[in-house]
């Protein structure tokens, strides 16, 4: 049975997810196993659960929670679930939250790097009525280049019926996650009504690869050059590539910004869930104000017995992430930096808020963030061909360079405020969001806002849906 080696690569977060694991033939560090199947279980899935237990008592971050002789003998995932350190927003809010088991290895490791099997378009999900179950659908975003986006698809259309099925809040998992050739009928707000369309259009899923860059602009304001950048994921390079594309062109981008003399950052998380913690640190240093590769910008936890193991192999440098030297860094023409985000701004969202917290002023305008301040690793079995589960548990706890890592229930926004049902463009200042840190910038009302009251209620949204997590472990960096 196979199991995985600590690798320093990768860190995600999500959702605050923020570490890779995987397997290979020459891992150093490894749980160990007995061949002996002593459980007296002659279940399908003894081994396979066997393989799940092995590495979830060498890595998981809460292994000494672990039950004792659990039942082998249930289906994986059912048996992964019975392991994990139960969460309560009462009694145990330091809970598992994020822990999570996927069927197909290779899916997964494809969509934490950005490139899934969707039409395209991210959206959020509300109620019609406050009586009824009936949901409506609204686009926040969709991705270049997608069955969604070539469909002439854009922010702010919405809808109410998939396949000529109205959407409620018992049926939108099935028609919306798991639907791959839809037709949705589209809808709009008239004299203060929702009204259906008569207006369809028709998708096919595709294998897609999304760019986290959404936009990147310089705004002028009174004067001021006002740097704003929509960022979406944390993703280094496409998929299978071995590149650091994406992370590159942060940097052109934020060259270019420093060129244009702005003195102000606005950087949009607001649907970002998390992603690679070589991103994340790509990110935060860019940003921040006099940081360089001497400063700490977050360090790891492990489980005790896996914390002893690193230390002793590694030494305890292991456990720091410093900031990098980057050429476009922005954080001398800047004394602040203003992150818009929302309840789906996660993971390494949240890390590099965090980690910029001591060196420099950081506002945050939106709401409440996710609230994830621990990292997962992917785990696969790459010895065993019958085996193509994937696991995704906590195995950090990440603390910024003053020791803090108080963040669990989400950072609170300096500056609350939603988004109206209204949707505008990215970029465009009458954005509650965005006008709402323009007008914090130059002092002036004149920007976009929106009455908390009057904002709708979202009660689900596919972006929280991404594989993401803090990701920073991988089998090959550890050789």
């Amino acid at each position: 049975m196979k199991t995985c080696s600590i690798n320093k690569l990768l860190f995600v977060a999500l959702f605050v997810p923020f570490i890779l694991f995987s397997c290979s033939d020459d891992d150093e560090i490894t749980p160990t196993t007995s061949d002996d199947d002593d459980s007296g279980t002659t279940s399908d899935y003894a081994d396979i659960n066997e393989w799940i237990l092995a590495n979830m008592e060498y890595y998981y971050f809460w292994n000494d929670e672990i039950p004792d002789d659990p039942d082998l003998t249930q289906e994986p995932s059912d048996f992964f679930e019975s392991l994990l350190y139960t969460y309560d927003a009462t009694s145990n809010p330091e809970g598992d939250r994020f822990s999570y088991i996927s069927e197909d290895a290779d899916e997964l490791i494809s969509s934490l790097s950005g490139e899934t099997t969707s039409t395209g378009m991210e959206y959020r999900l509300f109620y019609v009525s406050a009586t009824g179950n009936e949901v409506l659908a609204q686009i926040v975003y969709t991705i270049a280049d997608s069955p969604a986006d070539e469909a002439g698809l854009e922010r702010g259309d919405m809808f109410t019926k998939v396949n000529g099925t109205t959407i409620t809040d018992e049926n939108y998992i099935d028609l919306l996650y798991y639907t791959t050739d839809m037709t949705i009928t589209l809808a709009e707000v008239q004299d203060g009504s929702l009204v259906d369309l008569d207006e369809t259009v028709s998708l096919t899923a595709a294998t897609i690869q999304e760019n986290p860059i959404y936009m990147d602009t310089v705004l002028e304001v009174d004067g001021q050059k006002i740097a704003y950048l929509v960022y979406n994921q944390f993703i280094p390079a496409p998929n299978n590539s071995s590149n650091t594309e994406y992370d590159d062109q942060l940097n052109e981008i934020f060259t270019e910004f420093k060129a244009a003399g702005a003195t102000e950052l606005i950087v949009d998380l607001r649907y970002n869930p998390g992603g690679y913690v070589t991103s994340a640190t790509t990110m935060a240093s860019l940003i921040g104000t006099g940081v360089s590769s001497n400063d700490l910008f977050f360090r790891e936890e492990y489980n005790e017995g896996l914390q002893e193991e690193i230390a002793a192999y590694y030494g305890d440098s292991y456990f720091e992430e410093n900031f990098t030297d980057m050429s476009g860094n922005i954080g001398g023409q800047i004394n602040r930096v203003y992150f818009l985000v929302t309840g789906s701004s996660a993971s390494s969202s949240e890390l590099v808020i965090n980690g910029l917290l001591p060196y420099m002023n950081v506002y945050l305008i939106g709401e409440t963030t996710y609230g994830k301040n621990v990292g997962s690793i992917t785990i696969t079995d790459d010895t065993d061909g019958d085996n193509n589960w994937a696991l995704q548990p906590i195995v950090m706890k990440a603390y910024n360079s003053l020791g803090n890592s108080d963040y669990s229930a989400g950072f609170t926004p300096d500056i609350e405020v939603s988004e109206d049902l209204e949707l505008v463009p990215f970029g465009d200042t009458s954005d509650p969001l965005l006008g709402t840190a323009l007008s914090a910038i130059s002092g002036s009302s004149r920007f976009g806002n929106v009455d908390n009251e009057d904002a709708p209620r979202v009660i689900a949204n596919s972006v929280s849906r991404k594989k993401v997590t803090f990701r920073k472990i991988s089998a090959e960096a550890l050789e």
